[in-house]
């Protein structure tokens, strides 16, 4: 309609939205849908905006992760880290990431990470001393942060989306000096739609061509009808999913 050129009635879509996606209906910028990628069902298709938006943005832009480089994922088998991983190794990167349990970490190889690391078990700092590690994409925050900067090759890139171990840290910040080390990070939901819109642009331009070749797939750990969000979000709280939780509506 006015104002929205691209879309028809009926057109099939996904869309990144600043709120109200717990519902049967809901009101989105034109600029901030993506088609449904051929031979992905609705509900992968679901699955993908929040979370590729995020890790496009993250990783390839602010992270700058290049061709032949390392990425360290913490939380691998989350929504974020299977598709962190899945768009690393098809863009041509290594990638290691950390997990809970041996499940997990089997799950982060079968998507092509080199070193999958229980950090329950195992130190993941020890573990990958020797890698060398380009960019890492952080969701805990806390004690490992030190531990981020210390795994860093020069010149690496520290990228935080969350904090959920803790917010503060100390470093040692003649080592980020000294080494050239770039700490940032991002979110999404306060940025402008002027924003997210060249952002939808660049995640069309570059990573729905992987979907329509194979290279990546969203990983959906189990659906629920949206009456039952609350036993959704007990089981995200729980940890026990592998990839993305998806509320289903009826058709």
């Amino acid at each position: 309609g006015p104002g929205a050129p691209r879309w028809q009635p009926g057109d099939a879509v996904c869309a990144l939205v600043a709120a109200g996606g717990y519902a049967e209906y809901a009101v989105v910028d034109a600029r901030h849908c993506l088609p449904v990628p051929a031979g992905l069902s609705m509900v992968e298709a679901a699955a993908l905006p929040e979370t590729v938006f995020t890790v496009w943005h993250n990783v390839f832009e602010r992270g700058y992760l290049q061709l032949g480089e390392t990425l360290l994922v913490h939380g691998g088998s989350s929504g974020i880290g299977t598709t962190a991983i899945q768009l690393a190794r098809a863009l041509g990167s290594r990638v290691a990431a950390t997990a809970g349990d041996a499940a997990k970490c089997q799950a982060c190889r079968d998507l092509g990470a080199e070193w999958a690391i229980n950090y329950k078990a195992d130190d993941f700092e020890q573990v990958l001393k020797d890698v060398g590690v380009d960019v890492i994409l952080d969701m805990i925050g806390g004690d490992y942060i030190p531990k981020n900067l210390r795994l860093l090759r020069d010149d690496g890139r520290l990228v935080f989306i969350n904090a959920m171990q803790g917010a503060t840290a100390e470093f040692n910040a003649m080592q980020v000096m000294s080494r050239r080390l770039t700490i940032t990070g991002s979110t999404l939901r306060p940025r402008s739609a002027d924003f997210k819109a060249a952002l939808a642009a660049a995640v069309e331009q570059h990573v729905w061509p992987l979907l329509a070749a194979g290279q990546f797939r969203p990983i959906i750990d189990r659906t629920f009808p949206l009456a039952e969000a609350a036993a959704a979000h007990q089981r995200m709280e729980s940890s026990a999913h592998i990839g993305k939780i998806v509320l289903t509506v009826g058709e």
